[in-house]
């Protein structure tokens, strides 16, 4: 594995991750939007979202921030969630993530916040909010 050192962006709003039935269409509160994310599979329809467009009534987490890793990456690069994720795990912080073409994302429950940007930093990443 690399010994990454990642730029990484604190996104300010604060999201929800949503399940939804797997034959529900895409809702439109999700799309309005800044920051979403829809996954569809044979089980259910995840959403994750802007907290506040969530309606009453959604199965959600709430209090959700968003580490984004900074520009696109190449496919060939490896070790990039690892670099991460684990001195996160050794820190008991759990994250949810996802993945886009040009990126990586890292959910952290917004309590663990400060820790989680205070220990990925002191593993060499540059954070900026």
């Amino acid at each position: 594995m690399l010994d990454l050192k990642l730029k990484i962006s604190v996104r300010p709003e604060t999201l929800a991750i949503c399940q939804m039935d797997k034959d529900a269409g895409i809702p439109d509160w999700a799309l309005t939007c800044a920051f979403f994310s829809l996954t569809r599979t044979k089980e259910e329809l995840s959403v994750v979202c802007s907290q506040m467009n969530v309606p009453e009534g959604i199965k959600k987490e709430g209090g959700w921030r968003c580490l984004q890793v900074a520009g696109s990456l190449d496919f060939s690069i490896t070790g990039v969630l690892a670099s991460l994720t684990i001195p996160l795990a050794k820190e008991g912080i759990s994250v949810f993530a996802l993945s886009t073409y040009n990126t990586d994302y890292l959910l952290v429950k917004e309590q663990h916040l400060g820790k989680a940007v205070q220990t990925l930093a002191q593993n060499g990443h540059q954070i900026h909010y």
